[in-house]
């Protein structure tokens, strides 16, 4: 009895092995998940409804004679602050949960858009004319949903922190290298095309937009995980990665914004925000699995479902802007008849 009382002590006494790690690892996985999925969500809508209030002011403040009017609006600088903060969140976002999950959720703010487009419309419909009108936004928003669920539900669950040394580990291994040294030689290529050659396809710019922005999210993961940690007590600012880091993101981040600007001289928003979406979600989620091995120990079933979740929201974003009118200045997505004539009565 005695060896027996001593031998259950001794279990009672010995440390949790590996095995119920997983549990309590994956729970804790979860739960950013969720916060960076909830915090990029908001940031999305809050951009969203921040872009709309703006161009509200802008449409209202068309034909005045001082050009700067809507800086005395209040309406324009709450817009501003939301833009601001819901940047903010989307930043934040990337400090809590992995690339492939966090890039596809752009989805909400083309459905963000599509939503508050309706609702500004104010002109005279029946019922069956706005359905047929609209059958298109409606079923893209409901494909959009759909994906953005299974994204949410089967996105992968790597946690790495984001130290200084694990940047660097992930910056000089050879499948990033190598990577990089195809994402170099094929925007080489597109940049000559473009430039040399003036093919200035769509795809081709968007495709240049994208594979920049695909080193701005990886950068943008670094610098905010990095950020979060040094919040928290574990400083990282002291590591030259970060510096390193917070340039690039900057210089791709600009000239991603050039390209932008080309293409909407060229192309109408509502392709330019379909095509775009697909193009960079797709080479962001590539960059995330090689740079962060985002998909690094996940089963077959979960990748098969987080990609069909990418093809559903892919396919919904492109009912959603298939169906927009085409933009005029100032004007991506409400329309000049959706306000009130002032001059009228």
């Amino acid at each position: 009895m005695d060896g027996a009382h001593s031998a259950a002590l001794h279990l009672q006494q010995l440390p949790p092995t590996s095995s119920t790690s997983p549990p309590s690892q994956g729970s804790f996985s979860y739960k950013e998940n969720l916060i960076g999925a909830l915090l990029a969500i908001f940031g999305h809508l809050v951009v969203s409804i921040a872009l709309n209030l703006q161009k509200y002011c802008h449409i209202r403040l068309a034909g005045s004679k001082d050009p700067r009017a809507y800086f005395k609006t209040k309406t324009w600088w709450l817009g501003l602050f939301l833009m601001l903060l819901g940047e903010l969140g989307v930043f934040a976002s990337y400090a809590f949960a992995p690339l492939s999950l966090i890039v596809p959720l752009g989805a909400v703010s083309v459905i963000a858009s599509a939503i508050i487009g309706i609702i500004f419309i104010k002109e005279k419909w029946k019922p069956k004319d706005f359905l047929r009108r609209y059958v298109l936004s409606f079923v893209g928003c409901g494909l959009a949903v759909v994906g953005t669920y299974l994204l949410v539900t089967f996105a992968p669950n790597s946690h790495e922190k984001m130290t200084g040394e694990n940047i660097t580990r992930h910056l000089v291994s050879w499948p990033f290298l190598l990577y990089m040294l195809v994402e170099i030689i094929l925007f080489c290529l597109l940049l000559y095309f473009y430039k040399e050659k003036n093919a200035n396809n769509i795809v081709v710019i968007l495709l240049l937009v994208a594979l920049l922005g695909s080193m701005t999210v990886v950068t943008v993961k670094a610098v905010a995980g990095m950020l979060v940690l040094s919040i928290q007590g574990n400083l990282q600012l002291n590591y030259p990665i970060f510096y390193v880091m917070l340039v690039c993101m900057v210089a791709t981040a600009v000239y991603q914004a050039t390209f932008l600007t080309q293409a909407s001289q060229m192309y109408d928003s509502s392709l330019i925000a379909s095509v775009g979406y697909i193009l960079s979600t797709t080479t962001a989620i590539t960059a995330g699995a090689v740079f962060y091995l985002d998909f690094l120990g996940e089963d077959a079933l979960h990748i098969c479902m987080f990609a069909l979740g990418c093809l559903i929201a892919f396919f919904g974003v492109f009912l959603i802007t298939r169906n927009r009118k085409k933009a005029v200045p100032f004007e991506p997505y409400i329309s000049m008849d959706a306000m009130p004539d002032e001059g009228a009565g």
